[in-house]
């Protein structure tokens, strides 16, 4: 039987659409368009031309924006790929770039902000989301985990390990010390695949059985194992493999 991921939320961003007409008119551009009908009613081309500004030669602002979210397969991998790959696209220096890059910081913060303040996992799609935001990109696999306190809030985020394109070492010893060190109550474990596949293979669920096991000699619970890839992501609590 085929397996399905689970896809989140950013990952539905990219179907939004991205081929608007490029021509500018002043009672139709992206400023006033924002401020009279809100941001919601902006297409992802849109939004993105009001954080360029400003075009190149012989592209408007708008056919620009189009242009690299095209080129990048819409806004989703074009915002998970900015880390590493701001420099490579055409049309896009370095204040746009530093523009773009801290547009994604605030994003980030701004979900961990929010997910300090309540139940993590009255959210999940949201911490799956977070995850995204801080893992996907990498072309390496990163070992992470999010310290909960006894209401399960975030108390912060931490990447433990990181490996190589295929694989990543994590020592359980250290994931129980960092636990106590943040006198966490629960945990969520997170790791990324760099291949894109987020279904756990045997090595993961392994993995997990084993964190499981020692951060329970401490009285640390593991609610979830997210594993993240562009675009989507696989959460062992929600399919029943935890």
């Amino acid at each position: 039987m085929a397996f399905i991921p689970k896809s989140s939320t950013l990952a539905n961003l990219s179907h939004q659409k991205t081929h608007e007409s490029p021509r500018i008119t002043a009672r139709h551009s992206p400023p006033r368009k924002i401020l009279t009908r809100g941001p919601s009613a902006l297409s992802d081309t849109e939004l993105l031309a009001l954080l360029l500004r400003t075009g190149i030669a012989g592209r408007n602002v708008l056919q620009l924006a189009q242009d690299m979210l095209l080129a990048s397969g819409g806004l989703a991998n074009l915002l998970l790929t900015l880390p590493q790959h701001t420099p490579a696209i055409k049309g896009l220096g370095p204040a746009k770039q530093a523009e773009l890059l801290a547009v994604m910081e605030l994003a980030k913060r701004a979900m961990a902000q929010q997910l300090s303040t309540r139940e993590v996992m009255q959210s999940a799609a949201s911490v799956q989301l977070y995850l995204q935001l801080h893992l996907a990109h990498t072309s390496h696999e990163v070992f992470a985990m999010l310290f909960l306190d006894a209401q399960h809030k975030l108390i912060c985020m931490e990447t433990l390990f990181r490996g190589t394109l295929s694989q990543t070492s994590v020592y359980p010893r250290e994931v129980v010390l960092r636990a106590l060190h943040h006198q966490s109550a629960a945990v969520v474990l997170a790791h990324n695949h760099p291949s894109g596949s987020v279904h756990p293979s045997p090595a993961d669920l392994h993995l997990t059985q084993s964190l499981k096991s020692a951060l329970a000699m401490v009285d640390v619970r593991v609610l979830d194992h997210v594993i993240v890839g562009p675009g989507q992501a696989f959460s062992m609590a929600e399919q029943g493999v935890l």
